[in-house]
Formats: C-alpha cells, sequence, structure tokens
C-alpha cells in the first residue's frame, strides 16, 4: 500500500494538489449554503428589505452552482489521476509478471498473476477514486460542519459530538479486522479461477470420461469457500452502516430534543435550528460516506498488498561472471547438469553432451522423461541446480536474458495460437518481412491450407486456434519458430499432429534449407528423429543411449523396444 502511494502518486503530487484545493473551495461553498439560509430566517427576511433578500438568495444561488462547477472540475481530475495511475501500475505489473522466472510463475501461479492485475489493480484504482473525492470532501464536511455549527449553537454541537467517538471506533474496529478477510477472500477467489480455466480447457475430457458430476463437486466446493469468505467480509462490514445510523440517530434525537427546549427558552432562533438539522444531516452523509470509503481502502490494501508482493520478488536469473570454454569448444554444451522443480527428486541427474553448429539431436523418451526440461532448462526458464550449460562457449548465466532468448526459434508442447491473423502468429510483432513470413510458411508446409483460406495471410485465427486443425496449428508455431532463421531451433513434440508424409517433408526443409541452425527435436516418434546427427534416449531423468540410430539399435534396449512397438503401430 505504501509502495503505491508513494512510488505511484509522486509523479501527480502536483495535479493532485489542485485537484484537492478545488475540492476544498467547493465544500466549503457547500458548507455555506446552511448558514446562509440560517442568516436569512433569523435575520434578513424579519427586516422585510427585498433588496437584502436577492442579495442573499442569489449568493446562494451561486454558492451553489460554483460548489458543483468545482465539484465536477475535481472529480474529473481525480478520475484522471486514479486512471493514470493505475494505467502505470498495471504496465509496470505487467513487466515483472513477464520478467518472473518460470519457478518464480509456478510459485505464485497463473491464476493469481491474473487475479492482480485486473481485480487487485481494480480495487486500487477505486480506492484512489474515492480518496481524492469522498477522502477530501467528507472529512471537510464533517469537521468544517462542526466547526459553523459551534458559531451557530456551542451546546448543540456539544450534543452532536457526543456520538462521535463511538462512530470512530466502530469505523475503526471493523475496517481493520476486514483487512484480512479480503486477503484471504481474494486468495480463494485465486484458486476458484484457476479451477475455472482448468475446467473451461478441458471441458471435452471431461465430457469424454462422464465426469460433468465430480467436476460439478469441486466447483461448487471451491465456489462455496469463496462464498464464505465474501460472507464472513461482507457480513462483518455490514456491521459498520447500521451502527453508524444508530449513533446518528440517537444524536439527531438528542438535538431535536434540546434544540427544541432552546427555542423555547429563548436561548436559539428557528433558522439555526433548521440549519443545525441540515448540517447533521451533511455529517450523517459524510461519515456513511467515510465508513464506505473504509470498505474500499480495506480491500485496496489487501490488494495493494498483493500487488506488492509480486513487484518486490527479487530477480531470479541474474547475469552472471563465469568462465568461457575453449575457442574449439562445442557451439551446445551441456555438462554434468542436474535440475529438480520441486528441489527434492531430480527431474534431471548429470547431463552431458554436446552439438556442433548446425547439427541435430533427437531426444526420445517416456512421458515424464525429462525431455522438454532440457529445451527450458537451454533457454533458462530455469537455473539448473548442478552443472553448467553452454553456447558457443560461454556459460547461459553469463548471456543476458534477452540475448539469450533471440537466438532460439522455438515451439513447445501445447503453444499457444493468438487471435490474429496468420501472418502476425507467424510474425509476432518481430521487424520480419512479408517474404520472410511467407517463406517461414512454405518451409512449414503450410502454404497450401493458408492460401485457401479467402484472405490468406490476414485471415484470422480464432482464439487458441479454434478454427484450424491440429496439424494446421503446428504448421503454423513451426512457421513461428522458423521465421527469423533462428541459430538454435528447438521443436518439442512439434509434429504429433502431422501425419508421416508431411513429417518428412518437414524434415526435409530443415535438413536442406537451416543448416546453420543448431537443431534440438524432441519427438515421441523414432521417424522423427531417426536422421539427426545424434539422438538421446531419456529415462526418468537420465541419459540411457546416446548415438546415432544405427548405434542405438545396438546399443539400446529401450530404444529398440520403442522402435519394434512403433513399427507395429504403422
Amino acid at each position: 500500500m505504501k509502495k503505491v502511494l508513494s512510488v505511484y502518486l509522486k509523479p501527480y503530487y502536483g495535479r493532485m494538489t489542485i485537484g484537492f484545493f478545488i475540492k476544498f473551495i467547493g465544500t466549503i461553498l457547500d458548507l455555506w449554503l446552511p448558514w446562509i439560509l440560517a442568516y436569512m430566517i433569523d435575520t434578513v427576511i424579519p427586516q422585510q428589505k427585498r433588496d437584502r433578500i436577492y442579495f442573499w438568495g442569489l449568493a446562494m444561488l451561486v454558492c451553489s452552482v460554483l460548489a458543483l462547477v468545482l465539484s465536477v472540475l475535481a472529480n474529473r481530475m481525480a478520475s484522471k489521476v486514479a486512471s493514470d495511475v493505475t494505467e502505470t501500475l498495471r504496465h509496470d505489473l505487467f513487466a515483472r509478471i513477464m520478467g518472473l522466472s518460470n519457478a518464480q510463475t509456478d510459485s505464485l501461479t497463473k491464476p493469481s498473476l491474473i487475479a492482480r492485475l485486473t481485480t487487485d489493480t481494480y480495487n486500487v484504482h477505486q480506492m484512489l477514486g474515492r480518496i481524492q473525492r469522498i477522502g477530501v470532501r467528507a472529512p471537510i464536511l464533517v469537521i468544517g460542519g462542526v466547526v459553523v455549527t459551534l458559531t451557530l449553537d456551542p451546546v448543540l454541537t456539544l450534543v452532536l459530538l457526543s456520538v462521535m467517538p463511538a462512530i470512530i471506533f466502530v469505523t475503526y474496529y471493523f475496517s481493520k479486522k476486514s483487512i484480512p478477510m479480503y486477503t484471504a477472500l481474494q486468495v480463494s477467489v485465486d484458486r476458484f479461477v484457476r479451477l475455472l480455466r482448468e475446467d473451461i480447457a478441458g471441458i471435452r475430457v471431461i465430457k469424454a470420461l462422464s465426469k460433468m458430476d465430480y467436476e460439478k463437486e469441486k466447483y461448487d466446493k471451491i465456489n462455496q469457500e469463496v462464498v464464505n469468505h465474501e460472507k464472513k467480509a461482507n457480513v462483518t462490514m455490514a456491521v459498520v452502516n447500521p451502527s453508524m445510523n444508530m449513533f446518528l440517530n440517537l444524536g439527531l434525537v438528542f438535538v431535536v430534543i434540546v434544540g427544541a427546549y432552546r427555542v423555547d427558552k429563548g436561548y436559539s432562533e428557528v433558522g439555526k435550528i433548521l440549519a443545525f438539522l441540515t448540517y447533521f444531516t451533511i455529517i450523517l452523509n459524510a461519515m456513511i460516506n467515510i465508513s464506505k470509503m473504509f470498505v474500499i481502502i480495506s480491500k485496496a490494501v489487501a490488494s495493494a498488498n498483493r500487488i506488492a508482493q509480486v513487484m518486490d520478488v527479487p530477480e531470479d536469473l541474474l547475469l552472471q561472471v563465469c568462465e568461457r570454454l575453449a575457442e574449439d569448444s562445442a557451439y551446445i554444451c551441456f555438462d554434468h547438469v542436474t535440475f529438480s522443480y520441486n528441489k527434492t527428486e531430480p527431474n534431471l541427474e548429470d547431463i552431458s553432451f554436446s552439438l556442433q553448429k548446425g547439427e541435430t539431436l533427437g531426444i526420445i523418451g517416456a512421458t515424464g522423461a525429462g525431455k522438454s526440461t532440457i529445451a527450458a532448462l537451454l533457454m533458462r526458464f530455469y537455473d539448473t541446480d548442478h552443472g553448467n550449460i553452454y553456447i558457443d562457449g560461454e556459460n547461459i548465466r553469463a548471456i543476458p536474458i534477452e540475448t539469450l532468448r533471440q537466438k532460439f526459434g522455438v515451439v513447445f508442447q501445447n503453444d499457444t495460437i493468438f487471435e490474429e491473423s496468420i501472418a502476425e502468429n507467424v510474425r509476432m510483432g518481430r521487424t520480419l518481412s512479408e517474404e520472410a513470413v511467407q517463406e517461414a510458411v512454405v518451409h512449414a508446409k503450410a502454404q497450401e491450407f493458408v492460401e485457401e483460406e479467402g484472405r490468406g495471410y490476414e485471415n484470422l485465427i480464432y482464439i487458441r486456434g479454434a478454427n484450424l486443425s491440429g496439424g494446421q496449428k503446428q504448421r503454423i508455431l513451426i512457421a513461428r519458430a522458423l521465421a527469423a532463421k533462428p541459430d538454435i531451433l528447438v521443436l518439442d513434440d512439434a509434429s504429433s499432429a502431422l501425419d508421416y508424409k508431411t513429417d518428412a517433408a518437414l524434415r526435409h526443409e530443415l535438413t536442406q534449407y537451416f543448416t546453420d541452425s543448431t537443431k534440438i527435436i524432441i519427438a515421441q516418434r523414432i521417424s522423427s528423429i531417426m536422421h539427426a546427427d545424434a539422438v538421446m534416449v531419456l529415462e526418468e531423468g537420465r541419459i540411457i543411449g546416446y548415438g546415432t540410430h544405427e548405434t542405438l539399435l545396438e546399443t539400446c534396449a529401450v530404444y529398440r523396444e520403442i522402435r519394434k512397438s512403433q513399427m507395429q503401430e504403422m
């Protein structure tokens, strides 16, 4: 919370000061209106001087109009500041999220990060707007109202002030109590969003396995958890307004009784009592607005703390000073690499291999063997627990992240197709010419179906590629990876949805036109990697076979078994 106020509001202090001043003047004008009315009733009207009545009537009109104009102007300035601050906050938060390592993203969870970018920033935006509007006006109305009533009737003012301590206590106590409740609510909302995303993404599997009732039970359970947290927080804060109304109504009763007595005894005047009741109503509404503001602040504090949690996450993948390998070393080198996601059981253990520039490495193994982890470590999505990885003789820890990843063209498992044109999905914001995009599409064997579409390369792809087949999506993804002619090409199960003919044609393109690219092909089919310069067989995170296709057929039983089973399938 303090970070949001100190860092993000600082550039707007000048604008906020002007807005506060305008709001202050407008509020003071509003406070003058009941006083003028009392003066007219008790002093001006009894004199029966029309010019004075017109003058003070005009004064009330001018004050009303000016108060309205100034209030609208101040509110617009407040809204602009709140929007600008939130825009900057969202920009920085998004940039920080993009800079998180995969381990940090896994820890914070994607649904939670989405919630912090949306719900939490919205809560902060609401708070900033309310503070500038109600946070200035309401206290001025309360304090100014009390000051003015002191000039009208000090005795009645003391009656009013007698209920103020109880009101302040109720507001403070319950607002403070609600902050951890709103924090717990947002945590449960994160879990709710995560489950919802999983169920929507896997709806076909859920239906195919007739697990709708099972998922409904899970959904109902987490939904009930959200509702319970929401009820707890709202029930707690629901005490505030009724309690304030009770104390203020008691104060109003006392004021009416004491006021009637004082008018009857000649200690006060009717106009003053009417003005006092008006001020009492103003103070009442101001106190209610203050209580509402505390509710919003409670939510915003919880949200700001969650945002700060992300912003304060330390840089994980820091640039390090490391020794280079000899000039004649391999282009890619894994040197006794060990890695674990959970830091208990290794997902990769003692992995060593090397590739020369332009060579192709095929990686095969059972699901969970660690194939994709090798690609993730090579691109430094994670740091190794032990051992080192080198590219062109330089430790990847010594290469700036952006420079490192510019070397790659990559297709991940279940990679993302964006709701953009085919051309933009291939280009991905890079400065690539139309010729480069079209050439990549040709190499990826996607030209035929792309040009069949009505608008060709400008044809819009639906979200998650809903209007494309599995094979078409994979070919667009491969074209994206090839478009910039990368130094290192990583294809992680990129041909699983391709028929054998298209797969073979793609391998031919890679061999003929991407000779300078060092290629790592992760596949389930031996046919996709059998022509590679070297093939690595992984089992439970360890290398159990390494060599050419022919060598592995002679030396690796697991490789032979995979080939045998796939030959039977064919």
